[in-house]
Order: C-alpha cells, then sequence, then structure tokens
C-alpha cells in the first residue's frame, strides 16, 4: 500500500513537471506572467514554509530577504556589472547574517509566537527604512537595472526573454522542492516536526533546539533571497516600499497557509489558487466597474477557504483522493 501512494505522488509529481515544462510552447505572453507569478509565489512559498511550516516559527517579515536579495544582486549589477550568480551568493549571505541576529536575538531571549512574529517585522520596516534614505541603492527614488534588447538569451546575466525567465523560475521552484523533501526526509526534519508540535518536550527530549531553530531561520532566509534576486532581474527595478512591504510579506505567506502548511505540495496548490483567483476577480472587476469590488471578492474567497479548510486544501485534497502517508 505505501508503495503504490508512493507511485501515485510520483505519478502526480511527474505529471505536473512535464506540463510545467511543455507549458511555453503554447503560451501567449500573457498566460506565461501569470505561470511565472504562480512558480514566483510558490518558491517564496516553499522558503517560508522551511521556518514555520516545518520549524514551526512565525515570521511576518519576510520581504526582508526578498528585499535583501534583490537590492544585493540588483545593486552589485547596476555598479559593478557583477553576474547574478555572484550577486545571489552575496545576497544570502547578508539574508543568513540578518537571520542569525533575528533569530539569536528572539530565540535566546525566549520570544516565542506572535511576539517573534512583531520581531521579524521590526527588523523589516528598520532595513526598509534604511534603504529608503540610502543613495547607493537608489533611496526612494529606486534602483533601475539596465534593460537592453538581445536577440539570444544571455542566461549568466539574466538578460532575455520571458520565456528564459520562466524557465530559470521553473527550476528554481522545482529545486525548492525537491530541497524541502529531502529535509523533510532527514533527521533534522523530524526534529523540527518535533519542535513544531511541543518544544519544551523536544527540549527535554535532548534535541538542541535554538540550534535548530537557527538553521530553519537561516536556511529560510537563504531561499527567500534568491526569490528577491530574481524579483530583481525580472522587473529590472526596485523599491524600498514595495520590496520590504508587509503586503509582499503576507502575500508570500498566504499560499503556504491556503494550501496547507508544513506540506510539500500546499505552496504550490495555494501559488495556483491565490494567483488565478485574483486574475479572475480582476477581470470580473473590471467588467463590472466596481471600486474595491475586487478587494471584498478576494477577502471573501479567502476566508471562506480558511474557514471551510483550516488546515489548507492539499491535506484535504491529499485525503480525499488517497494520497496520504509519507512525507508530503
Amino acid at each position: 500500500m505505501s508503495a503504490l501512494l508512493s507511485d501515485r505522488r510520483a505519478v502526480l509529481l511527474l505529471g505536473l513537471l512535464a506540463v510545467l515544462v511543455v507549458a511555453p510552447l503554447g503560451a501567449g505572453d500573457y498566460l506565461l506572467s501569470i505561470l511565472i507569478t504562480i512558480l514566483l509565489q510558490a518558491y517564496l512559498g516553499m522558503a517560508w514554509n522551511v521556518m514555520m511550516g516545518f520549524a514551526g516559527q512565525f515570521s511576518l517579515g519576510h520581504a526582508l530577504y526578498v528585499g535583501l536579495g534583490a537590492y544585493a544582486g540588483g545593486a552589485l549589477f547596476v555598479h559593478f556589472g557583477t553576474p547574478p550568480l555572484i550577486g545571489a551568493m552575496a545576497g544570502m549571505l547578508v539574508s543568513a547574517v540578518a537571520g542569525t541576529i533575528i533569530g539569536a536575538l528572539g530565540f535566546r531571549f525566549k520570544v516565542m509566537g506572535v511576539y517573534f512574529a512583531l520581531l521579524t517585522i521590526a527588523f523589516a520596516e528598520f532595513v526598509r527604512v534604511l534603504f529608503d534614505h540610502w543613495g547607493w541603492v537608489g533611496a526612494s527614488s529606486g534602483l533601475f537595472l539596465p534593460v537592453s534588447n538581445r536577440a539570444t538569451d544571455d542566461i549568466w546575466m539574466l538578460r532575455g526573454s520571458a520565456t528564459m525567465f520562466y524557465y530559470v523560475i521553473l527550476g528554481m521552484a522545482a529545486l525548492g522542492f525537491a530541497f524541502s523533501r529531502s529535509l523533510l526526509r532527514r533527521r533534522i526534519g523530524y526534529y523540527w516536526q518535533a519542535i513544531r508540535e511541543d518544544q519544551e518536550a523536544a527540549d527535554a527530549l535532548g534535541i538542541d533546539v535554538f540550534r535548530l531553530k537557527m538553521i530553519a531561520v537561516v536556511i529560510s532566509a537563504s531561499m527567500t533571497s534568491l526569490g528577491g534576486l530574481f524579483i530583481a532581474f525580472y522587473n529590472n527595478n526596485l523599491y524600498p516600499e514595495s520590496i520590504f512591504s508587509m503586503h509582499r510579506s503576507i502575500e508570500l505567506m498566504l499560499g503556504t497557509i491556503i494550501g496547507g502548511i508544513g506540506t510539500l505540495f500546499g505552496p504550490i496548490l495555494g501559488a495556483v489558487v491565490l494567483t488565478a483567483l485574483g486574475e479572475i476577480l480582476t477581470i470580473a472587476g473590471n467588467a463590472i466597474g466596481i471600486d474595491g469590488i475586487k478587494q471584498i471578492a478576494y477577502g471573501v474567497c479567502l476566508m471562506a477557504i480558511l474557514i471551510l479548510k483550516p488546515g489548507g486544501l492539499w491535506p484535504w485534497l491529499r485525503q480525499r483522493f488517497g494520497l496520504e502517508g509519507g512525507a508530503r
């Protein structure tokens, strides 16, 4: 039975990957942009899920790591022509240091739950204000990456067509999924789940709670920073007000909450649902011509999902289609 369930999940995963690989062949510019948005939200959701879903540490300031990764890669590229790969390493390092500082302060002084979430917001807001007045990164006027028209894609410098960016974010999402699955199946994944369920009991069993929570924060921050770098090179402009905003932090984690916290497919499903819902309501709102109808309907739909399926959509679908068992 276990082997059958594993086969079903493998078929589902391979089928999804195959569809995504060939999707650009029949997709127009609009659909391609939607697919890029879905994959980006799924990847960022996976990164947040490592910290909250696996280790149970609630962060409301993950936009901090998005912004640090975006500005590290973007500023180095603008000022020195540094390739994005090196910028990505710089962004991961800066984000890891920031995560280490936040985690050390929070965990060492037993700041937990909503208070830890407030601590993450405070750091994100502090950095937003700092970048808003830092001329080297454009301050409030924004940082703009040079765009040149190319007949061919330059993946080394991340300059090229939307199709190239699609395959880049597809690769990031696929690697993020594989990495998350690997973490869940290793000893550290079981330790994290023990901490998430009952930190005091985990500590009593001899689990090094502080060290393991710090590892979760550093991994999550580093992964998130890569998503920020992708945003910088895909959008070609950065503003502190948007990249470090509370709205981005909420948007980043909402898909995982809707799809199912602590699951592998949850961030993917949540990203699909939220992006599709947003686009449908945008079209409907424009057709009706009533201001604010999208925001109202969006909020109502999300509340309905959270009330009817508080554990997320993926656990419900997994149970309904007989995909229970194992790391998922």
